[in-house]
C-alpha cells in the first residue's frame, strides 16, 4: 500500500506541477508589434525588447499606409498592440479617427521638442522617434554611362532628358511617397503640385508599394534616381553600392517617424512597456547597428555619423496637424489616384 500511495502521491505532485507550468506559460508576457521600417530594424527593436523585458513579440512589417489601412479593417477587433515606426502622417490620421490610445510616457521628457510635438499634436496618442529629410538617390554609375546630369532640385525631374528613369513609390501604400505629395503641395501650391507630378509621371518607370524601394532600385542600377528619404539612400551607399544623396534645392520636406498603442490592442500592459523602452537611447541606437541612419529622438542618443544632418537640409515649414488630418489626406490621394495613378 506504501508503494501505491507512494505512487499516487508522485502523480499528484507531478499533475500539480504540469499544472503550475501551464499557468505559468499562460501568464507570460507578449505583445504583438506592427512595424513599419526596414525588415532588419523591426528585428533588431523586437529582439532587444524581449531581451530586456522578457516579454515575447510577435512582428509584422508593412509600409505606414498598409499598416494604417490594417488599423482601420481591425478598428471593431484590434490584432495589434503597437505601430512603431513609419512616417507622422498617418499615425496622425490614426490619432484623429481613434485608432490609437492616448498615453503619456515618462519619457517624454527625454524627447526632442519635435518629437515632443507630435506627441501634443495628437492629444498624446502618438509621439516621434526619429526624423529624416525627403531627397534623391542617383546611381552615379548609371547617369555617367547614360550622360545625364546630376539632379539638384525638383524642377531638375521632370526634364525630359530622365524619361524612364525615375522610380517614387504609391502614396496610397507609401508613407514616403505621401510625404513627397504632401511636400510638393506645400511647396508649389496644390494644383501646381498636381501639374508637376503629371510632368514627373513621363519620367516615372515604376511606383513601388514600399517607399525605401526607389533607393534600393537605384544602388541596383534598375533605375537612374530614386525619390526617398535620404538616410534610404545613405544606407545604400554605405553598403558599398555607386549612389549618392542629395536634397532638393527648392526646400523639401521632412518626416517625424511615429509610434502609437493601438486603441483596444490585446496587451495594454506591455504596449507601455514597450513605448517607454522605445524611448530610450539604448533602443533608439539600435538603428545604427543594422544600417538605419535617422535621426533619434531621444536627447542623449548617440546620432548616426553617417546620418544627414537637418541642419545643413533646406527643410519646408512642414505642417504635420494639416497634412496628418483624415480629411486632407483622403481628398490628396483622392486626387491623386484621379489625375495621376489613372495615367497608368
Amino acid at each position: 500500500m506504501k508503494t501505491i500511495s507512494g505512487r499516487l502521491r508522485l502523480l499528484a505532485s507531478t499533475a500539480a506541477l504540469a499544472v503550475t507550468l501551464s499557468n505559468g506559460a499562460a501568464m507570460a508576457e507578449s505583445l504583438v508589434l506592427y512595424c513599419s521600417v526596414g525588415e532588419e530594424w523591426c528585428s533588431a527593436m523586437a529582439n532587444g525588447f524581449s531581451r530586456a523585458t522578457g516579454i515575447d513579440v510577435a512582428m509584422t512589417r508593412k509600409s505606414s499606409g498598409e499598416t494604417y489601412a490594417q488599423l482601420k479593417a481591425e478598428a471593431s477587433n484590434p490584432k495589434g498592440d503597437v505601430w512603431w515606426g513609419g512616417t507622422g502622417d498617418p499615425h496622425l490620421q490614426a490619432a484623429e479617427e481613434g485608432l490609437t490610445e492616448e498615453y503619456t510616457s515618462p519619457m517624454l521628457e527625454k524627447l526632442q521638442p519635435w518629437a515632443v510635438s507630435q506627441a501634443t499634436s495628437s492629444g498624446n496618442r502618438t509621439v516621434g522617434i526619429y526624423a529624416g529629410a525627403l531627397g534623391f538617390t542617383y546611381n552615379t554609375e548609371v547617369l555617367e554611362d547614360k550622360n545625364l546630369p546630376v539632379p539638384s532640385c525638383w524642377a531638375d525631374l521632370i526634364k525630359p532628358e530622365y524619361k524612364g528613369e525615375i522610380q517614387i513609390a504609391n502614396p496610397n501604400s507609401s508613407g514616403t511617397a505621401y510625404t513627397a505629395l504632401a511636400s510638393l503641395v506645400q511647396l508649389l501650391g496644390e494644383d501646381a503640385a498636381f501639374d508637376y507630378q503629371k510632368q514627373l509621371h513621363n519620367n516615372i518607370n515604376q511606383y513601388t508599394k514600399s517607399g525605401s524601394a526607389p533607393a534600393k532600385a537605384a544602388a541596383r542600377g534598375e533605375t537612374g534616381i530614386g525619390i526617398n528619404f535620404m538616410h534610404d539612400g545613405v544606407q545604400q551607399r554605405v553598403g558599398g553600392f555607386p549612389v549618392k544623396v542629395i536634397a532638393p534645392c527648392e526646400g523639401t520636406g521632412y518626416e517625424i517617424g511615429s509610434m502609437s498603442i493601438v486603441k483596444g490592442g490585446p496587451n495594454p500592459d506591455a504596449a507601455r512597456k514597450w513605448y517607454d523602452w522605445a524611448l530610450t537611447a539604448e533602443a533608439q541606437e539600435i538603428g545604427a547597428s543594422v544600417k538605419s541612419f535617422q535621426v533619434p529622438s531621444n536627447v542623449g542618443a548617440k546620432v548616426p555619423p553617417e546620418a544627414p544632418s537637418l541642419d545643413t537640409v533646406k527643410l519646408i515649414d512642414y505642417d504635420f496637424k494639416e497634412y496628418g488630418s483624415s480629411a486632407t489626406r483622403q481628398r490628396l490621394l483622392s486626387r491623386w489616384d484621379d489625375e495621376i495613378g489613372s495615367l497608368n
